[in-house]
């Protein structure tokens, strides 16, 4: 099975290419001559996103015994890092549940190879404190940023259809999260459309109120997403097996230790305490497999065709690669999820 694709301006584009440096790993050299890796010999160049996988394996204790290099590179959000991922300039990376269809539709040489349910209470629409906006049916002529092709935007979408409306009854802003905080900070926005720990610092340190959520209206899937290269590569995709099992084992962890990893999330981003506590509070990691996302954002796939994002009829099962869902749901398992 396989999965999904992204449409970004170039600049975006660009500028994923920059943050990732010089590129995905060739780790040729760890393979010998019987085909077995030493994958002490492996790099593995993995994309994060702000407290995210590096943080949650780094306080669950995942990082202290891997035998190979791991080298992060930071990004902003889902769709550049997937455009990172599919130019090879970096081996694996978590986004939410919408990126990958945009790079599917530019069909990107990736793959899902793991996927989680972590709820949707943390994707949200938010107005100021104050806010004549009482609905989202008075959205209708206002300007709500958002993050193009994120999970946001779906969420934008799917509540907007509720309300009767599309994206052309409002002033779609697209900007990416540190710039949609601060336009909504700012005054220059009505709406911000939004995912943890964002909504969570927007109702915390800003006083912003939640409009609606995704619970109920969004599928609340998490993905890693793996380049074909690092798929085609044997070591490479021996180190990808190691990563999800700890990435799994780890996830397991934050559900039975919510505050210890709120105080470690906290500190890895500089977060205050309390928006850290309330993000996690509304958390939990339940990983699925992969097969099992591919009706949901199916569903999703159609709802972007017909508001023209999207172009192009696929199957998106192709995308969906299952080869680590046995080893994956067994760390989970084993370590308590």
């Amino acid at each position: 099975m396989n999965r999904s694709r992204l449409a970004l301006p170039a600049v975006l584009a660009a500028a994923a290419l920059v943050i990732a440096g010089c590129g995905g790993s060739s780790n040729a050299d760890a393979v010998g001559a019987d085909g077995t890796v030493d994958l002490s010999k492996v790099t593995l160049v993995v994309g994060d996103q702000k407290g995210g996988s590096e943080a949650l394996l780094t306080a669950a204790g995942e990082l202290d015994d891997v035998t190979y290099d791991v080298q992060w590179k930071p990004f902003t959000s889902g769709p550049p890092l997937l455009d990172a991922v599919a130019s090879g300039a970096v081996d694996v990376g978590g986004v939410g549940n919408t990126p990958p269809l945009f790079a599917i539709d530019q069909d990107k040489k990736l793959k899902v190879v793991q996927a989680s349910k972590q709820g949707a209470q943390g994707d949200a629409i938010v107005v100021p404190k104050g806010s004549d906006v009482t609905s989202v049916a008075d959205l209708e002529g206002k300007k709500v940023a958002v993050a193009k092709g994120s999970s946001a935007n779906y969420h934008l979408l799917a509540q907007l259809k509720t309300a009767g409306l599309t994206l052309d009854d409002i002033d779609p802003v697209w900007l990416q999260p540190a710039e949609g905080l601060a336009a909504f900070t700012g005054g220059h926005v009505d709406a911000w459309s939004i995912w943890d720990p964002f909504t969570s610092q927007a109702e915390v340190a800003n006083g912003a109120k939640v409009l609606v959520t995704g619970d109920g209206v969004v599928n609340g899937l998490a993905f890693q997403v793996a380049s074909d290269d690092a798929l085609d590569d044997p070591a490479t995709e021996a180190a990808v097996s190691d990563y999800l099992q700890r990435l799994a084992r780890a996830q397991a962890w934050a559900n039975s230790h919510r505050s210890e990893w709120a105080k470690a999330w906290a500190k890895e981003t500089g977060l205050p305490a309390d928006v850290t506590e309330s993000a996690i509070g509304r958390r939990t990691y339940q990983p699925i497999p992969v097969a099992d996302a591919v009706p949901s954002e199916q569903d999703m796939w159609d709802a972007f065709v017909a508001q023209g994002q999207l172009s192009r009829d696929v199957s998106l099962a192709d995308y969906f690669d299952d080869r680590y869902d046995d080893a994956v749901l067994a760390a989970a398992k084993g370590a308590g999820a």
